[in-house]
C-alpha cells in the first residue's frame, strides 16, 4: 500500500509536522529523506532495509560513496543531498559556538565534535583553537590513524596554536570502536600536550573523546 493511502496521523512527514521529529523512529525520518520508494517497496520500507542492511542509522550516514551507491534505491544525487544535509548540521553547529561569546555550553561543543568525528571508520585528531575570551577561533583535524589510533605529535599542535594565535585550546578525537572511554594512552598524550603547551602560554581545557552517540570529558573525569 503506497503512504498516500495510509492513515494521515501515520505518514512520516505529517507526524513530522504535528508532532515533531523527535517523534519519528529512524526509518520513518530516513523515509522522509529519500521520499521515494522502489517498485513494490514504499520509502518506509526501503528505509528499514536499508537500516537492516547498515545496522544503525550512523553506519549509514557515515557510508562513503561507493559503498552508499551499491545500495538499492540510492546512488549519487542521494549521496549528495545527504553530504549536503550533514554540512548544514555541522555548520549549524559550528555557528552556536561562534556568537562571539565565550564557551558557555560543554554540550554543545561535544555534539559540534561528535558531529565533526563520530563518522570516521579511523582515529582522527582535532582541536578547536580559541582565543583568551574562549572564543571558537579554528577547528582543525590534525592527524589521521588506523581504526586502532592515530601517531600525535606535539610540536605540530604547538606550531597550529601558534599559527592561529590562540591563547587556549580543546583536544579532541574519535575512537572508531564506538566506546568513548579514555585509555591509559589518552590520558599521556593530554599530559604531554598540556606540557608542551604551556611552554607558550596556552591552556588545554579539555580533552573530549567522541564515541557512538556520546563523548567523554576528560576534564569531567578529573584525568587532567
Amino acid at each position: 500500500m503506497p503512504i498516500t493511502d495510509w492513515p494521515v496521523a501515520e505518514r512520516p512527514r505529517e507526524k513530522l509536522l504535528a508532532r515533531g521529529p523527535g517523534a519519528l523512529s529512524d526509518a520513518e525520518l530516513l523515509a522522509i529523506f529519500l521520499r521515494t520508494g522502489v517498485k513494490g517497496r514504499t520509502a518506509v520500507d526501503l528505509a528499514r532495509d536499508l537500516l537492516t542492511e547498515y545496522g544503525t542509522l550512523s553506519s549509514l550516514l557515515a557510508a562513503d560513496r561507493t559503498r552508499f551507491c551499491r545500495s538499492h534505491g540510492l546512488g549519487s544525487a542521494k549521496y549528495a543531498q545527504l553530504q549536503a544535509a550533514l554540512e548544514m548540521s555541522r555548520r549549524h553547529l559550528r555557528e552556536t559556538l561562534d556568537r562571539g561569546q565565550g564557551l558557555s555550553d560543554p554540550g554543545a561543543v561535544g555534539r559540534y565534535l561528535q558531529s565533526r568525528l563520530s563518522g570516521y571508520p579511523h582515529e582522527v585528531f582535532a582541536c578547536l583553537f580559541l582565543d583568551n575570551r574562549h572564543r571558537v577561533i579554528e577547528y582543525e583535524e590534525l592527524f589521521r590513524g588506523t581504526i586502532d589510533g592515530a601517531s600525535v605529535h606535539p610540536r605540530e599542535v604547538v606550531r597550529q596554536a601558534l599559527l592561529h594565535n590562540a591563547a587556549a585550546v580543546i583536544l579532541a578525537h574519535n575512537h572508531p570502536s564506538g566506546v568513548a572511554e579514555p585509555s591509559r594512552a589518552d590520558e599521556q598524550i593530554t599530559r604531554q600536550l598540556q606540557q608542551a603547551l604551556l611552554q607558550i602560554g596556552v591552556r588545554v581545557l579539555d580533552h573530549i573523546i567522541v564515541g557512538t552517540g556520546t563523548t567523554t570529558s576528560l576534564a569531567e573525569r578529573g584525568l587532567m
